[in-house]
């Protein structure tokens, strides 16, 4: 390699991690408004370990208003919802956050669960769930979001919106998540927090 050559690839190089440097701190200090309730309080998901798209995905809904928004306080006592939270991030903003938490591992919840009814929803996940929420519902890989190790109360009120029609899914799940009666719900639930 010529002298030239060497001294611009350097200093592309150089620059480019100064650059990814300072949008990592950027990311990581806007992070740590995210982790004053995610992982800290029941009522929110576990968000280390998603996918890329599927987190992206997600944060454009709460942006655009596609996605209900319930209050949650975090753990500093303050009290906000999601839709307020990303009103204001720009695309480059929900990609860079997106990417920081593909980037953790997922850490399931630690929670108590009826064994006899875990066994229950996994048969109900292997015939409705499985074809989109792989590997009984902890593969980020298929950009559905993971089911398995989410709090039982997060996935029960996720569950209610999509029933409800508050919260709008693919007609597919539509047409599996009506079908669903209260016991198969309950026993999907107790089957995605058996999976610690």
């Amino acid at each position: 390699m010529n002298k030239m050559k060497f001294c611009l690839t350097a200093f592309t190089t150089a620059a480019w991690i100064s650059f990814s440097g300072v949008a990592f701190a950027d990311t990581a200090a806007l992070s740590k408004t995210c982790d004053g309730c995610h992982g800290a309080d029941s009522s929110v998901p576990t968000i280390a370990g998603l996918s890329e798209f599927y987190h992206a995905d997600q944060l454009l809904f709460y942006r655009d208003g596609d996605r209900p928004c319930n209050d949650a306080t975090s753990s500093s006592g303050d009290t906000t919802n999601m839709c307020k939270l990303a009103a204001d991030l720009s695309d480059d903003q929900i990609d860079e956050i997106a990417a920081y938490y593909a980037g953790m591992p997922f850490v399931p919840v630690k929670q108590a669960f009826d064994a006899g009814l875990a066994a229950s929803g996994k048969a109900i996940h292997d015939r409705d769930c499985e074809v989109c929420h792989t590997a009984g519902g902890s593969s980020a890989e298929d950009d559905s979001g993971i089911l398995a190790g989410q709090s039982m109360s997060y996935l029960e009120m996720t569950l209610a919106e999509y029933r409800s029609g508050e919260r709008e899914q693919p007609e597919p799940m539509e047409k599996k998540t009506s079908a669903l009666s209260d016991d198969d719900v309950k026993a999907l639930l107790n089957y995605y927090a058996s999976q610690q």
